[in-house]
C-alpha cells in the first residue's frame, strides 16, 4: 500500500505533466486522468510503474515501442476476476508515459472523451469505450478524485488557478484490515491461487479443500460468491491485499475493489 508521502509525491509529480498534455491535446478535464494514474499504478508503486506505464496501457498490434509482459486481472464477467498475461507498453520516463496516455486516447473509440468537462462524465465515457473491464471503474476513480481533491487540477488546466494544488485530503485510502483467524465472506466469485499475486497459478476444482469444493458449484476452481473463508495469513502488494485461506491465496482487496468483507 502506498504511504501518504508516496501518494503526495506521485500526484505532485504527475499532475503538472497531465495538465501540460491535456492542454496540448485539447482535453476539458484532467482530474479523472490523474485519478486513473493513481488507481492503475497504485500511486506509482506497482511493478508496471518501473516502465513508466501508469495507466495500464496494453501494447496491441499497432504499438511499435518497448513491451513488457505482465499478469493482470480482468473482469470480463461482472463479479468474476480472470488472470491473464498480456503485453504492456513501456516508456523511458514519466513524461513519456503521460504523453503515451494521450496518444493512446487518440484511437477513434475514445474521440468523445476529450469533450467531457467533469470527471464523472470523463470516466463514464472512457469506461463505455472499453478502456477497463472493472464494473466499478468509475466509482473507484471518483473515490480518488474526491479523496485527494483532484478537481483542483481542472482549475489549473483552465487557467482559473495559478498555483499547483496541494493534497486536499490527508486521509489515505486504506483497504480493509484483515486479521488472521477471523472469518470473512466473498462478495464476488474468486479464483484461488498458489501464491499471493495475479502471477500465481490458479487452482483447479480438484486442488481445493473438501469444504471449498462444496462452494465451487460450477467446478471451475473459483469459490462462489457468499463463501465464508478463514484468514490464515495476510500479504500486501502495493495497495492490494491478499489473504491465505485453507485452499490457497485469494485477492481480498484489489485495485480499489473490496472482494472479501467481514461477516456481518
Amino acid at each position: 500500500m502506498a504511504t501518504q508521502a508516496q501518494i503526495t509525491a506521485f500526484i505532485g509529480q504527475i499532475g503538472p505533466l497531465m495538465v501540460k498534455y491535456a492542454k496540448v491535446n485539447h482535453y476539458q478535464c484532467v482530474s479523472a486522468a490523474i485519478a486513473q494514474a493513481c488507481l492503475e499504478s497504485a500511486f506509482g508503486t506497482c511493478a508496471l510503474s518501473k516502465y513508466h506505464n501508469y495507466f495500464g496501457l496494453k501494447a496491441g498490434s499497432s504499438w511499435k515501442g518497448a513491451v513488457v509482459n505482465m499478469r493482470t486481472m480482468e473482469e470480463y464477467k461482472v463479479g468474476t476476476l480472470t488472470a491473464i498475461v498480456d503485453g504492456f507498453r513501456a516508456y523511458d520516463s514519466m513524461e513519456a508515459g503521460v504523453a503515451g496516455y494521450y496518444g493512446f486516447l487518440a484511437y477513434s473509440r475514445y474521440r468523445t472523451v476529450k469533450d467531457q468537462a467533469t470527471p464523472e462524465a470523463y470516466l463514464k465515457e472512457i469506461k463505455a469505450a472499453g478502456y477497463a473491464t472493472s464494473s466499478t471503474y468509475v466509482q473507484n476513480n471518483m473515490r480518488i478524485v474526491n479523496t485527494y481533491g483532484l478537481k483542483a487540477w481542472d482549475a489549473v488546466l483552465h487557467g482559473t488557478a495559478a498555483e499547483i494544488p496541494t493534497i486536499a485530503a490527508i486521509t489515505t485510502m486504506n483497504p480493509p484490515e484483515y486479521t488472521v483467524g477471523k472469518v470473512y465472506q466473498l462478495s464476488v466469485e474468486l479464483n484461488v491461487r498458489t501464491d499471493a499475486g495475479t502471477w500465481a497459478r490458479k487452482l483447479t476444482h480438484d486442488e481445493l479443500t473438501l469444504n471449498a469444493k462444496q462452494n465451487d458449484r460450477d467446478r471451475d476452481g473459483a469459490l462462489d460468491r457468499g463463501t465464508r473463508v478463514t484468514c490464515q495469513e495476510v500479504q500486501k502488494d502495493g495497495s492490494d491485499v491478499w489473504i491465505r485461506i485453507p485452499s490457497g491465496w485469494v485477492a481480498a482487496y484489489f485495485k480499489g475493489n473490496t472482494y472479501i468483507r467481514a461477516v456481518a
